[in-house]
């Protein structure tokens, strides 16, 4: 695994990430289910399922992360008051799947939610992180958390996800997420000296 120790890892392009993202004729492919594992204890999927608290349940989810809290049609209207008594530790963040929308103010808060899931009930605990569709606002945040949490480098973290699942941040997301890469590598190297 590439870690961002490595010289020159943070020197990743958006046109890199996207060509993870792509088939081999360069296109992007849609989620092939509603949700996938993508990483131990974290699940990412759309809509459907987090409105469906059976299926939750049976998945043995503990933490639900919806990176599309609102009324709008891009966005899930679930908040914390419609889990109510289900059990479920929710936590929303407002976000817009928009090119310009700045995703990288909740990657912290993101990160922590997804870490206090992953160690819930002695480790036993496991995240749905949610959007509409499951295809670009919930796996960015999963990206960021692999990037700040499980010291991955942006190209790494993309490819664990979408080995999993069918993705496709766009593209003012994978550069908030370069951006990512580069400060996080930065600090690496300051570290070092």
């Amino acid at each position: 695994m590439k870690n961002r120790e490595e010289p020159g890892s943070f020197e990743v392009s958006v046109q890199q990430l996207n060509d993870l993202l792509t088939d081999d004729r360069g296109l992007f492919t849609r989620p092939s289910t509603d949700c996938h594992p993508v990483h131990p204890g974290i699940y990412v999927g759309n809509e459907s399922v987090a409105l469906n608290v059976l299926r939750l349940k049976r998945l043995g989810i503990t933490h639900i992360l919806n990176a599309a809290e609102g009324n709008s049609l891009m966005h899930v209207n679930t908040n914390a008051e419609f889990y109510a008594g289900t059990g479920f530790i929710y936590h929303g963040i407002p976000a817009s799947d928009f090119d310009h929308f700045d995703l990288s103010v909740y990657f912290e808060e993101a990160a922590d939610f997804i870490g206090k899931a992953l160690a819930y009930n002695n480790g036993k605990g496991k995240v749905y992180v949610h959007c509409r569709e499951g295809y670009s606002r919930s796996p960015t945040l999963v990206i960021a958390f692999l990037m700040l949490r499980q010291n991955m480098d942006v190209h790494t973290a993309v490819a664990t996800v979408r080995q999993n699942r069918e993705i496709g941040p766009n593209d003012g997301f994978l550069l908030q997420l370069c951006g990512l890469n580069q400060r996080l590598s930065a600090e690496q190297e300051s570290w070092e000296q």
